[in-house]
């Protein structure tokens, strides 16, 4: 989920809905390495090693440069991804949109937010995530405004449901995806997360997927995509 550096949303009405219908860049083939997956504003490349890990066509996209192999990150701006022939159809769109201005953990800034527009802007650039060309959607941010502004989350999961030993809602909107089920429950329910001392790069640290919950996306959505008859064919 990437933090300040995407904090103006450059996207102007005409997004939703347009996006265009490229060709699939990896031919089907039956396996893993046929479908494509897409793990939109994540820099620390988690959730798309995860995924590639298990021998999917992943990719990570952020306007930040990423942590992990540059090979597999388009650092370009996300509307031009979901709208270019380049990148074509993807199979599945793993989307972690900051939440700087949607949080209710930030309520007090609020109206200064929905004042200057920051916050529209944000929810907008959900929609059109949302309304992206791609058959399977999971988006992704803690307890949000998204909730009352677009529609309840699908499901809200824990760090301790996934093999560690904290707390962090996370909340999930889902199409075309099965919920997913706890792996490794464990016991310790700490609140590192909040209790983080102030620091440049206290938003990145924040924002990091746990490993255990990107397993288990891989794992699970992973294994629904390959039975998903319309990728398979």
């Amino acid at each position: 989920m990437t933090g300040p550096a995407t904090s103006n949303y450059p996207y102007v009405e005409g997004d939703i809905g347009g996006h265009v219908v490229g060709p699939r860049m990896t031919p089907a083939d039956g396996g893993a390495a046929g479908v494509r997956v897409l793990v939109a504003c994540e820099y620390s490349a988690t959730v798309r090693d995860a995924f590639r890990a298990r021998g999917f066509d992943a990719w990570s996209c952020d306007l930040l440069a990423t942590e992990g192999d540059p090979e597999w990150h388009i650092q370009e701006d996300l509307r031009h991804v979901l709208n270019s022939h380049r990148w074509g159809l993807w199979d599945l769109i793993v989307a972690h949109p900051p939440c700087t201005d949607l949080a209710v953990s930030g309520a007090r800034h609020f109206a200064a937010k929905k004042a200057d527009g920051r916050q529209d802007a944000a929810l907008y650039f959900v929609r059109m995530i949302l309304a992206a060309n791609c058959e399977h959607i999971a988006l992704e941010n803690p307890v949000s405004i998204i909730s009352s502004h677009i529609r309840k989350p699908d499901q809200i999961i824990q760090p301790w449901q996934y093999g560690h030993g904290e707390t962090k809602a996370t909340c999930l909107w889902l199409k075309g995806l099965p919920k997913l089920v706890p792996t490794d429950v464990v016991p310790g329910r700490s609140d590192r997360i909040h209790k983080m001392p102030p620091g440049p790069n206290r938003w990145k640290e924040r924002s990091r997927t746990y490993r255990g919950i990107a397993s288990a996306m891989a794992s699970q959505w992973g294994d629904h995509l390959l039975r998903d008859e319309r990728i398979a064919a």
